[in-house]
């Protein structure tokens, strides 16, 4: 009799609900552990991002292959930037 009073009265129920809580709580702490090494990573990847300047050409090359701005456009910024 006293065997229903160890899972608060509820007997097997009571050791599934336990069951249920223990598995959401270590899946919630897989989860933290993920979020916060990702965080950690690309804070570290934004300053590396941040060390590294690129130059007003490097940026005119970058835009140009990707097609934000035409050939025109592209040698008018270089002629601009004093280089070629």
């Amino acid at each position: 009799m006293m065997m229903g009073y160890w899972y608060g009265g509820l007997g097997w129920i009571g050791m599934l609900i336990n069951l249920v809580i223990s598995v959401v709580l270590i899946i919630g702490v897989i989860f933290l552990v993920i979020w916060i090494v990702k965080r950690l990573s690309n804070n570290n990847s934004e300053r590396e991002f941040n060390n590294t300047t690129l130059s007003a050409v490097d940026i005119a090359k970058e835009r140009y292959a990707k097609g934000e701005i035409t050939r025109e456009e592209f040698q008018k910024l270089l002629v601009d930037l004093g280089t070629r």
